[in-house]
């Protein structure tokens, strides 16, 4: 009898599975799970495989000791990276304010006018059009006051900017409705007697005029050149529900292009350069041009520059090798749209700016990977080998799953990496590996939330969404209501929340119910859907896509409660039969390698025993 276990250590996760061999034939089998500690591949990864192995022993009832042979993946570590290269820029001159979104704006409609100290309107001409601006030290009731008695005396007031808090307080006290603009924070900075124009919409309503260039044009009889630069400020309005814009005689608001610099593809032949300002498109036609990448530069002093020689740094670190021999082999890029505040604002405003996500893949070789089972070794005590490639043992895996047959292609989906095999009916595979999966996901999801919690950004993109409508009942993403007979905790009323099997979690985000799933799914197209395609197009042998009939889904992000459908969707169109595996009837997608490192050490022990006989 022999206790042999298969680890599969991942980007964000270390599998097992342990398995009970008599006479050749594997009697029993289970599997255990931990988070990986360090980078995969690396020396730091021993803690998390023996927890792992802990996990699947404790269910077997046998010690760690009591193991004979523990084989791991050969994985040369697929190491993933990312960063966010901003490509446009919002900047204002002259103290222009170009737009506030406070929580509570006071008032509705449209205000135009001149601006003016709400303390020098005694010295104002009456025949002019006035917003007034109230500073820090006039109070509500006294801005109130002062506003109805100017109305009364004949002065035209048609909007308000304040820098407190105050705009409903003040529109409940006055004896017309005016839009108020509320918490502008450098309300010393607004610039007096120039054309200004307010406009706040109704309770869960967008503004309408000033989120329109020709509308801003109207409101200040700008000429065509002057409303085109106008532009990025109709932008950065666009579903707000209350605005300002200033127009002063020197003031410029302009969307600028940051040089990001360049990325080159080398490849065999020749090398290839894209531009990063742009965008996504431009640098995956110049990725996929080349057949094999031996390498990816960036432009030295740049954001992606930098984080592709981070990426090689870390990993001639880690794995102690010469910094020269680490090289990038596939990198993915995709656009998306970050909240970035306005440089020269007066009141923390954002503007949605262009950006390009991209991640990075380093492939090493395979000596590190002997060293880490010879410290395993010498840590547990018990032989340890390195078993096949990783895609190869993902297919031996998903094999397990019932109904599937060869041939077959097997979509590895992880944390750093998307790897896909495919194995025809004679055996024989071809694996790939490929940048960007779970963690590009969540990065995005992030950034275009303005999220500073990546733990949360990770839940939105795992668990599906609900709206608190009530102590009572919870509506979900999709519709349906669900009621309670007990009160929902208070703290939750009217706000979105994540729906984890253990319990819920608030957004802390204003951003609608709608608009996060928007994002969270437009990040899986964007990154998993396309890097699907990608990985299809590179593993078939004519680059089309049809020649597929069966796809299987293994790995952590599988377990995604939408994903899976998103990927039968698109595959559908091709006429590609796909789903998640189901490893050994009893796993889901999850411990497909470990699994395929147990059933190749049975099937060499099978063609040994032939060898033999033959002999």
């Amino acid at each position: 009898m022999k206790y042999v276990a298969g680890v599969d250590i991942g980007n964000a996760t270390t599998e097992t599975a342990l398995g009970k061999i008599e006479n050749g034939v594997l009697t029993a089998c289970v599997s255990g799970i931990s988070g990986t500690t360090g980078i995969k591949g690396t020396k730091e990864n021993i803690q998390g495989i023996i927890h792992s192995l802990k996990d699947a022993t404790g269910k077997l009832s046998v010690e760690l000791s009591a193991l004979d042979l523990i084989r791991i993946n050969e994985a040369t570590p697929v190491i993933g990276d990312f960063a966010m290269e901003t490509i446009t820029e919002t900047i204002i001159t002259e103290s222009t304010l170009i737009g506030h979104n406070p929580d509570t704006p006071g008032g509705i409609g449209l205000g135009i006018g001149k601006t003016i100290l709400i303390t020098e309107l005694d010295h104002a001409d009456k025949t002019e059009k006035y917003i007034v601006v109230v500073p820090e030290e006039i109070d509500f009731l006294d801005a109130a006051r002062i506003i109805n008695d100017k109305w009364n005396e004949g002065y035209e007031i048609e909007g308000a900017i304040l820098k407190k808090d105050d705009g409903v307080l003040v529109s409940n006290r006055l004896n017309r409705v005016i839009p108020i603009l509320d918490e502008v924070e450098v309300i010393g900075r607004v610039p007096l007697g120039m054309l200004c124009a307010v406009e706040v919409a109704a309770p869960g309503s967008c503004i309408d005029l000033l989120s329109n260039p020709y509308g801003i044009a109207t409101v200040f009889q700008l000429n065509p050149k002057e409303t085109k630069q106008i532009v990025p400020i109709a932008k950065a309005l666009i579903g707000n529900r209350s605005a300002v814009v200033i127009k002063t005689p020197a003031g410029e608001i302009k969307e600028r292009r940051i040089p990001a610099g360049e990325i080159t593809v080398h490849g065999g032949q020749r090398s290839y350069m894209a531009s990063v300002d742009r965008g996504a498109r431009e640098i995956m036609s110049v990725v996929e041009k080349v057949n094999e990448i031996l390498d990816i530069t960036g432009t030295q002093g740049t954001n992606v520059g930098g984080m592709l020689e981070k990426v090689r740094a870390e990993m001639a670190a880690l794995t102690e090798q010469d910094y020269k021999d680490v090289f990038i082999k596939d990198l993915m890029a995709v656009d998306t749209i970050v909240p970035k505040e306005v440089q020269g604002n007066l009141a923390n405003e954002f503007a949605m700016e262009k950006a390009v996500g991209i991640a990075a893949m380093v492939k090493t070789h395979r000596l590190h990977m002997e060293r880490l089972a010879e410290a395993l070794s010498e840590e547990l005590r018990i032989p340890i080998e390195i078993g096949g490639v990783e895609g190869s043992m993902a297919v031996l895996g998903a094999l397990t799953t019932p109904g599937t047959e060869k041939p077959l292609l097997v979509l590895d989906i992880g944390a750093g990496s998307t790897d896909a095999c495919f194995i025809d009916e004679k055996g024989n595979t071809k694996p790939i590996h490929l940048a960007g999966a779970g963690n590009m996901v969540t990065m995005l999801i992030s950034a275009e939330l303005g999220l500073d919690d990546f733990k949360l950004a990770e839940d939105i993109k795992k668990y599906p969404l609900a709206r608190v409508e009530s102590l009572y009942h919870i509506r979900h993403e999709d519709g349906s209501v669900q009621f309670f007979e007990e009160p929902i905790d208070s703290k939750l009323y009217a706000r979105t929340i994540i729906v984890k099997p253990e319990g819920w979690k608030a957004v802390k985000t204003k951003k609608p119910l709608e608009k996060i799933k928007q994002v969270r799914r437009e990040a899986k197209e964007k990154v998993l859907i396309q890097n699907i395609l990608r990985a299809l197009r590179k593993v078939s042998i004519t680059g089309n896509i049809n020649e597929f009939e069966h796809v299987v889904l293994v790995g952590g992000s599988s377990l995604d409660f939408e994903l899976g459908n998103m990927v039968t969707e698109v595959l559908s169109y091709y006429g590609i039969i796909s789903g998640k595996a189901n490893v050994r009837s009893t796993e889901g997608p999850r411990n497909a390698v470990a699994t395929g490192l147990l059933l190749s050490y049975l099937r060499d022990l099978e063609e040994h025993e032939v060898r033999e006989r033959r002999i």
